[in-house]
């Protein structure tokens, strides 16, 4: 009879900081890029998002101008960017969640976001860089603005593909 040793998540985590990850199953980052470059990257970007006349006001509604908060924002978004491109299981959070719940979040900012996110990839990295973080934060858009429009239908609506 086999007996199966219950593992806790204290537990595992505990093995991954004694251990480190499997390099036998770490994942190799989507493309080269350092998280210095994405901390840069938010810092710039954040700065023209609370300049912006249409989304500054969406994020000010949100996070105000206290500039510590604006950093605890840049941090948290960060490290959800090193999740998805390095792979780094820093991130937690449900973005899908936070922007369906945010009154002020339209889904036609998604473009306007996408559009200036662009624009500061471009002025900050180089173009191999910036243009396959854009196809990542493209592909994210699409489906964080899906859910924005899903989330606010009414049952029975027919899903908005679009």
């Amino acid at each position: 009879m086999h007996t199966l040793k219950k593992i806790t998540t204290q537990t595992y985590l505990m093995s991954r900081i004694t251990t480190g990850p499997n390099p036998m199953t770490a994942m190799p980052p989507r493309f080269t890029i350092t998280p210095e470059q994405i901390d840069d990257q938010m810092r710039a970007f954040y700065i023209e998002i609370r300049r912006h006349p249409v989304l500054g006001p969406v994020f000010n509604t949100r996070i105000g101008t206290d500039p510590k908060a604006w950093r605890t924002h840049e941090d948290k978004i960060a490290s959800f960017w090193r999740n998805a491109i390095l792979f780094e299981r820093s991130y937690n959070g449900n973005p899908q969640k936070v922007h369906g719940e945010r009154e002020a979040v339209e889904p036609e900012h998604f473009a306007v976001w996408l559009d200036l996110f662009d624009e500061v990839l471009k002025e900050n990295l180089p173009p191999e860089q910036a243009a396959a973080w854009s196809n990542l934060a493209h592909r994210i858009g699409r489906g964080l603005k899906m859910g924005v429009v899903q989330s606010r239908a009414k049952y029975g609506d027919v899903p908005d593909l679009g």
